[in-house]
């Protein structure tokens, strides 16, 4: 059978406060449990203790008041009114060794007509122990359980050794036991909720200052704060030192990232610049193809430039940007550029929604996109932005356009592409936000809109708060 939790992914990983808590839990039961059992242990023996004690002066007061007459063994005169009632559960025997069993010379009269049974060994065993109490269960005669004790000893004008035994009903030592086990059980299992409750709350409590820590490398990483800056215990200092340390070091790693693109771009669009000057400075065929193959130069430098700088933002620490403002801000300028084509661009986003990069990165990637709609949309676009889950969002860009046939799409997202060469552009818009998508970790489909033209599917990551 299988068990619908049992491979659940927070179920089957290792938990630090789980072990904790479960290690406390075993430790504490296993010593409730052992204590509940010594004291229970040590109840029954000390109330049996106290129980024989009684016995034993009851029968040697059984022994001291008993005489012989003309040979024949009187038994004292009782006092005890159960000691007359049938059965009553209190009872006494004087009896002398018949082979390996006892025969009874004097009984009281609770017994009526059954007797008291010998130890465990017979008679044998109480000549050993002579002038010494035994004490042992017996079952009594309407079924109950006796506690007898048992002494052998000898009385003047007799040769042979004379038995006297005390019984008494065990029920009422056995139901104080019972009592004792229910109230330390009751009393045991109190405790031991109480002491897992106060371990899982020290648990959680000691832990803290973890979790704060772990909120904080959240906030880092979502960008809200670019450092580990809380007062942490002396067990945590090192590692938030540690974290800081190696958040610095990434920082510089892609600040001079960042410096070697710079100073590349620089060593490459001068001679560019240069060899675009001189070609136009002096006109004829040969000029028009260096022209030519230096802009197309420039554009491979910009667009290699331009993923460079993504990786090597998408690595660092997150930057929060909202969503809304940047479609409003789209929305409104390419309004106005396609003005008397496009009659609306229709644009949703929550207020919330937050982007885990640049802001300039999310422009360039809507901007290509909702220009790229502009182009071929009949008269409407439609952007909406929504949460995925916590870590990602969801962009569509769809328009009323013509579209693009299942064979075309992939096509259309490999660098410098031109499925309609009368239309204006260099084929490389849907390439570079394909390529700033992945360097984000995020993917881009294309599919058939309901409007009619095409739907741009775009994942990206979320920024939190």
């Amino acid at each position: 059978m299988k068990i619908p939790w049992a491979r659940h992914p927070t179920l089957t990983r290792p938990s630090l406060v789980r072990r904790l808590v479960a290690l406390a839990a075993v430790w504490s039961l296993s010593v409730l449990a052992a204590g509940g059992v010594a004291l229970t242990l040590f109840f029954s023996q000390s109330s049996t203790s106290r129980f024989d004690n009684e016995l034993s002066v009851e029968v040697d007061g059984l022994l001291t008041g008993t005489s012989v007459d003309a040979g024949h063994i009187v038994a004292p005169v009782s006092d005890d009114p159960r000691a007359s009632r049938v059965y009553s559960g209190d009872y006494w025997q004087i009896a002398v060794p018949n082979g390996s069993s006892l025969r009874a010379v004097a009984r009281s009269r609770s017994l009526w007509d059954a007797v008291l049974s010998p130890p465990p060994g017979g008679s044998a065993r109480l000549a050993a122990a002579q002038g010494k109490t035994l004490f042992y269960d017996s079952p009594g005669p309407s079924n109950q359980s006796l506690r007898v004790a048992a002494l052998q000893g000898r009385l003047p004008e007799l040769t042979t050794p004379v038995v006297f035994m005390i019984a008494e009903d065990r029920s009422a030592l056995d139901q104080d036991v019972r009592t004792f086990v229910t109230t330390i059980a009751i009393a045991l299992v109190l405790l031991a909720a109480g002491l897992i409750a106060a371990v899982i709350v020290q648990v959680r409590v000691g832990l803290l200052p973890l979790f704060a820590l772990r909120r904080e490398v959240a906030a880092v990483r979502t960008g809200r704060t670019d450092r580990v800056s809380g007062n942490y215990p002396l067990e945590l200092e090192p590692l938030a030192s540690e974290l800081n340390a190696l958040m610095s070091h990434n920082l510089e790693v892609i600040e001079r990232q960042r410096t070697h693109v710079g100073n590349l771009a620089h060593a490459l669009m001068t001679p560019l610049s240069v060899l675009m000057t001189e070609a136009a400075q002096r006109p004829g065929p040969l000029a028009d193809v260096v022209r030519r193959q230096a802009e197309v130069m420039r554009t491979n430098v910009d667009h290699h430039l331009r993923r460079a700088r993504a990786a090597a933002r998408a690595q660092g620490q997150g930057e929060r940007t909202p969503v809304a403002p940047v479609l409003e801000e789209l929305a409104r300028t390419l309004e106005k550029i396609f003005r008397g084509k496009v009659s609306s661009i229709d644009w949703r986003c929550p207020d919330d929604l937050a982007f885990l990069g640049e802001r300039q990165d999310l422009l360039e990637i809507v901007g290509n996109l909702t220009e790229n709609a502009c182009k071929w949309c009949t008269s409407r676009v439609r952007i909406v932005a929504a949460g995925r889950d916590a870590r990602t969002w969801t962009l569509n860009v769809e328009d009323d356009g013509p579209g693009l046939a299942a064979d075309q799409r992939q096509e259309a997202l490999i660098r410098g592409a031109r499925l309609d060469e009368s239309a204006p552009g260099s084929g490389l818009g849907l390439s570079i936000v394909d390529e700033l998508v992945r360097a984000y970790g995020g993917e881009m489909t294309l599919a058939r809109s309901p409007m009619g033209g095409l739907k741009l599917e775009l994942i990206l990551p979320r920024a939190e708060g």
